[in-house]
């Protein structure tokens, strides 16, 4: 699987190795509760409690991942104003403690019946702040690992950013040019070069021939900053370089498809076509504009 792929399919392989790893996390946890069980009991032991529990906890977190990545977006972790960054994120711990052993306790309420059992939760005060404990730490732990691994991913694709002041400024004059950061070595791109640029959360991907870069921005404030440069937007997930512009069809939904000269083929939304157009006669240069007219 070479990188291009992967970042193709990142969200999907995320979240696989995530719910994966879960999964084989709580079922080696389970595994270890029947065997201490065992140890101490001269019979049979029921075996359900165990895989209830662990696999009812493991939903748990994978409930409230939606509100941990929401999270992560919305305030991202900031060491300029750190108190504020603390205070946040241990409220945020709290509710989603709170959000797991809700999901947690209505799937055992559920299930418990089904053996013949009523009794899924002990002491109600004593249970919060037990779970509490551990999903404090997990949650401590999932931001070690978020932020170690897109320190790594960064660091093997190139991550992007803008050059900053005395940085090969005299080039960069326009704004024309990058710097990109790859495995302890930095190097200039040319915002020329960038054929498209596609949304991917907290990032954009910017697409230049075979190769991804990130750069830490939304697509609706970068496509702003490079409109003068010729990147027009034409979907809420990506933009075009209009000079790689080869030609654009329209589609009888009303939407419409746009191909660069790479033979990458994008979707064109229909609210994104007046600009489009817009860009494309203000772009002075000969374009195949009459097929999205057609609307």
């Amino acid at each position: 699987m070479n990188l291009q792929h992967y970042q193709k399919h990142q969200s999907f392989y995320e979240i696989g190795a995530f719910v994966l790893s879960l999964f084989i996390n709580n079922s080696i946890i389970a595994t270890s509760r029947i065997m201490e069980a065992s140890r101490h009991s001269d019979g049979p032991i029921p075996l359900w409690p165990h895989w209830v529990d662990e696999y009812s906890s493991a939903l748990g977190v994978i409930a409230i991942v939606p509100l941990f990545l929401w999270l992560l977006r919305r305030f991202p972790f900031d060491l300029a104003h750190i108190k504020r960054s603390l205070a946040i994120y241990f409220l945020a711990s709290i509710v989603l403690s709170l959000g797991h052993v809700l999901v947690m306790s209505l799937l055992r309420w559920m299930i418990y019946p089904l053996f013949g059992s009523e009794r899924f939760f002990g002491d109600i005060g004593f249970e919060l702040l037990y779970e509490y404990r551990k999903d404090a730490w997990g949650f401590v732990t999932a931001l070690v690992i978020v932020h170690g691994y897109q320190f790594i991913l960064a660091r093997l694709i190139g991550e992007a950013s803008q050059l900053s002041t005395g940085e090969d400024s005299e080039a960069n004059s326009h704004g024309d040019r990058l710097l990109v950061k790859k495995l302890g070595k930095e190097f200039i791109i040319k915002v020329q070069d960038i054929e498209w640029m596609e949304a991917s959360g907290n990032y954009v991907n910017l697409h230049i021939a075979n190769r991804v870069y990130p750069i830490r921005s939304t697509l609706a404030h970068f496509v702003t900053t490079m409109a003068e440069r010729g990147f027009c937007r034409v979907h809420r997930s990506h933009a075009v370089n209009l000079e790689c512009v080869h030609s654009i069809d329209n589609l009888s939904s009303g939407d419409g498809e746009i191909t660069l000269e790479s033979g990458k083929v994008l979707g064109i939304s229909r609210r994104y076509k007046d600009e489009l157009k817009k860009q494309l006669s203000l772009d002075g240069r000969p374009h195949p504009t009459d097929d999205i007219s057609k609307s």
